[in-house]
């Protein structure tokens, strides 16, 4: 395997948490500005509710022990909006979270609790004060800066009528970068660079479809790597990745396609097509039967090369999208179900701040709502679930490096086998409404007479006339089935 092949080896062992870090977390030790947002009053598009980075400080016990050992940050560097995707100065995280400072605490003790931190790179566009751009606002096509940006004309709209120079989406807020700019370019692969010197682990690459230059992203990578080649590049493609992800771009990208398998299986009779429609910008997420399922979660295994397809970000949703339990209007128990798959198959599992208590949310901004840390308001059932299913596969190998391999498939249920050197765990979905009594023939897979444990249950199994028998996996339930 050439080394530029291989991807951390972190990343196939991590379970990641993406905190959105306005509302996730708010100290009471941090001084910050007063116009601050109650944090259980009603959300609105501008408002900062105050969450900072002393806060998810705090809060690493929490994080902990529902088996998280790495954390993916939505932005933090300055920034005049509340989500941080318009970045002013890429050297100094907001003041209100807390500054430099608080970040590097934060860093050193999550990196000594062997937690792991990838930051947010928006690396496409800027904000109107940034200050190559600003300068532009300021001295107009006098100011040295001009060619870091594509201005069309002067003045500048850059807040009335419609913008005259290249920006995101058409939005004013969010200039463009000129990346074939050399200065551009060697500014933007400097922070880059600087990042993973100072201690980060990695970046998740915000739409690097925008910057439509593969050279751009080789060279990234380069930057990014040469300090640590252990650092995470994460892109955000929502579609399929094959040419992003052979070796010299990107480790992994975000895994929506894995989210729409999920919605379309597990999300059956329960789907809300209105939050559905149109998600990460996806033609549409079809229905599917196990059969269907499993056809697709070994597809999404076989178009990439094994070292990034184990280094997929697994996501059940996102601060750009409906949470999951939104989509299926509710319904934990598909839930709790597509999360359990979600930790035993290949790749590294992504749970989104809160869904672990039962948070719901529908379209930005509803999605991003401020954790509740009112215990009283969890649903402590699901959360002890998906700790459960943490710590299980944080537990077993096999179920982060093995092999994937579906074995059964009817109609709403699936089993599939997970195998590395020698060593085997069956995984067992009813994503259906009635009991299923296990009685697979897996002869090729086991030996009769071994006996199995089922580590969500603790009850057994045996193989016998090279079936393995299981009473009783419960509708919308599943079974993780290890060789004693």
């Amino acid at each position: 395997m050439s080394e530029s092949r291989h991807t951390p080896d972190w990343v196939k062992n991590a379970i990641f948490y993406q905190i959105f870090p306005d509302r996730f977390a708010k100290s009471t030790s941090l001084e910050k500005p007063i116009h601050i947002e109650p944090w259980d009053s009603p959300l609105t598009r501008h408002g900062f509710k105050g969450g900072d980075l002393l806060g998810v400080y705090e809060k690493l016990d929490y994080l902990q022990d529902l088996g998280i050992n790495a954390i993916y940050f939505n932005p933090i560097f300055s920034s005049a909006a509340n989500h941080r995707y318009h970045t002013f100065d890429y050297y100094h995280v907001d003041p209100i979270l807390g500054g430099n400072e608080v970040f590097f605490k934060l860093l050193k003790e999550a990196h000594r609790r062997g937690i792991h931190v990838v930051l947010d790179g928006v690396f496409n566009h800027a904000s109107r004060g940034f200050f190559q751009f600003h300068h532009i606002l300021e001295n107009g096509e006098k100011s040295p800066y001009l060619d870091w940006f594509t201005v069309y004309g002067f003045p500048m709209n850059a807040y009335q009528g419609k913008p005259n120079y290249s920006c995101w989406w058409n939005l004013p807020a969010l200039p463009q970068f000129n990346t074939d700019h050399p200065q551009v370019r060697d500014f933007l692969f400097e922070v880059a660079r600087h990042w993973i010197e100072q201690g980060v682990d990695g970046w998740r690459l915000d739409v690097p479809f925008e910057i439509n230059d593969e050279s751009f992203w080789r060279q990234f990578r380069t930057a990014t790597k040469l300090p640590n080649n252990d650092a995470y590049l994460v892109g955000e493609i929502p579609s399929e990745a094959q040419d992003w992800l052979q070796g010299d771009m990107f480790d992994g990208v975000m895994n929506y396609q894995f989210t729409a398998a999920c919605v379309g299986f597990f999300g059956v009779g329960s789907r809300d097509e209105a939050m559905i429609s149109g998600m990460m910008g996806l033609p549409e997420v079809p229905e599917l039967d196990a059969e269907g399922f499993a056809q697709r979660t070994k597809q999404l295994m076989e178009i990439y090369p094994r070292q990034n397809a184990l280094a997929q970000l697994n996501l059940m949703d996102s601060h750009d999208m409906p949470r999951f339990l939104s989509m299926v209007s509710g319904n934990k128990a598909a839930f709790r179900l597509a999360t359990l798959f979600q930790m035993t198959y290949p790749g590294a599992p992504c749970i989104y701040y809160g869904n672990e208590i039962g948070m719901m949310g529908g379209r930005e901004p509803e999605n991003r709502a401020p954790f509740i840390w009112d215990e009283s308001r969890w649903d402590h059932d699901l959360r002890k679930a998906i700790k459960t299913y943490s710590h299980i596969r944080r537990e077993q190998p096999v179920l982060r490096m093995g092999e994937y391999v579906p074995v059964f498939t009817e109609g709403r249920r699936l089993a599939f086998v997970r195998h590395l050197d020698g060593k085997r765990i069956l995984v067992a979905i009813n994503a259906g409404d009635s009991t299923w009594d296990l009685n697979l023939d897996l002869g090729s897979e086991f030996s009769d007479g071994t006996l199995f444990e089922d580590l969500l249950s603790g009850e057994g199994a045996i193989m016998e006339e090279g079936h393995i028998r299981k009473r009783a996996v419960a509708p919308w339930t599943g079974a993780v089935l290890k060789p004693k």
